[in-house]
């Protein structure tokens, strides 16, 4: 959770870990850089007013640090052009304040479970390259022989 406002970040705080979310709460973008270099996060909610940035600056920095992280905006200023850059900058999701926590959560749902999908099938590949590099390498060493 990136966000300057205490309120917010206890409150998010609450909700995800009531539903078992380990959550870290950072108040600026260069903080929340900071963190993505430490350690693997899946999910990054983002406020698009941060004191050191943008949020939609801070998507493209995310990023560079973990690329399949699933990154939301959260705002209470929702603007069209606010939500075409966030867009462009590869949103995965987009929440107005106040938000319904059902709602929230039921986002967190389905962006996991895609997320997970998407491992599972890259690790599929990864998995079926590796046996047809080891196939041709192994008809290579025949056809010499």
């Amino acid at each position: 959770m990136v966000d300057d406002d205490q309120k917010m970040q206890e409150m998010l705080m609450e909700i995800l870990t009531d539903k078992g979310y380990s959550v870290t709460c950072v108040g600026t973008g260069k903080l929340a850089v900071a963190e993505s270099f430490k350690r693997l996060y899946n999910l990054a909610f983002i406020d698009i007013r941060l004191p050191d940035m943008k949020g939609t600056e801070l998507l493209s920095k995310l990023r560079k640090t973990e690329p399949d992280m699933i990154k939301v905006i959260i705002t209470g200023n929702p603007t069209l052009d606010n939500s075409i850059e966030a867009t462009n900058k590869g949103i995965d999701g987009y929440i107005v304040k106040p938000f319904d926590p059902k709602k929230l959560i039921n986002l967190i749902e389905v962006k996991l479970k895609d997320q997970q999908k998407k491992i599972q099938f890259d690790e599929k590949k990864v998995a079926e390259y590796i046996e047809q590099r080891h196939e041709w390498m192994a008809n290579a060493n025949l056809k010499k022989q």
